[in-house]
């Protein structure tokens, strides 16, 4: 086996599998290295990929239970089979593992399955999972190994009954219910894939919204929507503490006016937010650093102190998303290439896969009150779109920050059906510095969801709107 190349990519993720097919295209003998058996990192694993194959999955049962007899649509008693739920999802992501194998292949990569540490700025030792160790050196290395969930104090996760999306994802049968610590995006995915199926659920969020880090108006229209799905939140409480009671877990915490509580629910599913992932990489043995909050210091090449030696994705600073990890991961190999690629990290759009789901790209309103910038605003509601209505999807609306002297697009939140496929309008939009009245001059088909967005921008740009 070659142990000689050009570039070693560690971790084959988002980021790791597009850097290293890119640096092969670009003619570099290229290896990939990876801890597990199976490609594909978190999102293709236990991350995007099956959370949105169960979404999906629950969606029509929740669409069936709840739309179908409106429709004039009888199914007679309805059942659900969760067994089968979990194994469709396992299939889903079994397809698209063995699609990465094939690219491997076909790009000539030479994967390596087990753990690389770093022996030094040009050397790894990969050790195997039959004990046994690979010693590769390589011009460059491409540090991709992406991140863990984190937790609080006072929450040990067990898997067991405090458990993480991870495990949510292959719980043995269907719970009854399951506290939920974070109202961020895999918080609300996660309450979206249970509450669907009837499992009572309760959100506790640290912060005074859901979705915290997005446009308030999209956590304020989500809490909106949960509630009317029967999904209790709890915002501005502080967890204290969560206890596996053997059959089910108990998480205490202080409510908004600071007094103690507690609830007992199957299980407790801590959605924190995600830490980067170095653990035995040996950056010890190399220049390279790490921050406080454990993140590995690069330029903005995304080049660490070992000047050949790069790292992208979840491991650097930045929203911890895997388009953002694939887009670093072909900058990288562009950028080693000698090329001069270009990433505005502004416009790196942020989806929810709630139903309705939401979008986001460019500046939130309270980004531009922050900065002191000026802007207008343009907001459709989905329930005068004659395809939502149709459709029955009218909850939601589309919102537009523009430049008031040159209507220049500053941002784009979508809450509504689709959102993840219409918020690309709005990146092409912001990256090429279209106008809000470019953007409604165009030709809109009728009747289509994007319609809501032509009608945001022609209230934002000063326009009144037609009502679709």
């Amino acid at each position: 086996m070659e142990t000689k190349f050009d570039i070693v990519v560690i971790g084959s993720g988002p980021g790791g599998y597009a850097s290293a097919i890119r640096c092969s295209q670009l003619g570099y003998k290229t290896a990939l290295v990876e801890k597990y058996k199976a490609l594909g990192g978190t999102c293709t694993n236990v991350g995007c990929i099956p959370t949105k194959a169960l979404l999906d999955s629950t969606e029509h049962y929740h669409t069936a239970e709840t739309k179908f007899a409106t429709h004039g649509i009888l199914t007679g008693k309805l059942s659900l089979d969760f067994k089968q739920l979990i194994k469709r999802k396992g299939e889903v992501v079994e397809q698209n593992i063995a699609g990465l194998n094939f690219l491997m292949k076909k790009n000539k990569i030479e994967v390596f399955e087990g753990i690389g540490s770093f022996l030094n700025n040009s050397e790894l030792n990969v050790k195997h999972n039959d004990g046994n160790s690979t010693k590769i050196t390589s011009t460059y290395f491409i540090i991709a190994t992406g991140s863990k969930p984190a937790t609080i104090p006072g929450v040990e996760i067990d898997k067991q009954r405090i458990i993480t999306s991870t495990e949510a994802l292959s719980l043995p049968e269907k719970p009854k219910s399951i506290v939920i610590i974070g109202g961020g995006v895999i918080g609300v995915e996660m309450a979206s894939i249970y509450a669907r199926i009837g499992v009572e659920i309760t959100i506790i969020e640290y912060f005074d919204s859901l979705i915290p880090t997005m446009d308030k108006d999209l956590g304020k229209e989500l809490k909106k929507i949960f509630t009317k799905q029967n999904i209790k939140i709890l915002l501005s409480h502080k967890v204290q503490s969560a206890k596996n009671n053997g059959k089910n877990a108990t998480v205490s915490f202080l409510d908004a006016s600071n007094n103690p509580q507690e609830i007992t629910a199957d299980y407790c599913l801590v959605a924190v937010g995600r830490k980067p992932y170095t653990e035995g990489l040996g950056l010890e043995n190399t220049n390279i650093e790490v921050d406080t909050k454990g993140r590995i210091v690069t330029n903005e090449k995304l080049q660490t102190k070992a000047e050949n030696i790069y790292a992208i994705g979840d491991v650097v600073a930045g929203a911890m998303l895997a388009h953002k990890a694939e887009e670093e991961g072909i900058f990288v190999a562009e950028t080693i290439n000698g090329q001069k690629p270009h990433i505005n990290y502004k416009l790196i759009p942020g989806v929810v896969y709630t139903w309705p789901e939401v979008a986001s790209v460019g500046y939130t309103e309270e980004e531009l009150k922050e900065k002191g910038i000026e802007y207008r605003v343009g907001k459709f509601p989905f329930s005068a779109s004659a395809r939502a209505r149709a459709a029955m999807e009218k909850d939601g609306f589309s919102k537009i920050l523009s430049d008031p002297k040159y209507g220049e697009l500053l941002g784009m939140h979508v809450i509504g059906p689709r959102a993840a496929d219409l918020i690309a309008q709005g990146v092409i939009g912001m990256e090429y510095e279209v106008t809000d009245e470019d953007m409604f001059r165009i030709s809109y088909a009728h009747p289509t969801y994007s319609e809501t967005l032509k009608e945001a921008y022609m209230i934002a740009s000063g326009q009144g709107a037609i009502n679709i």
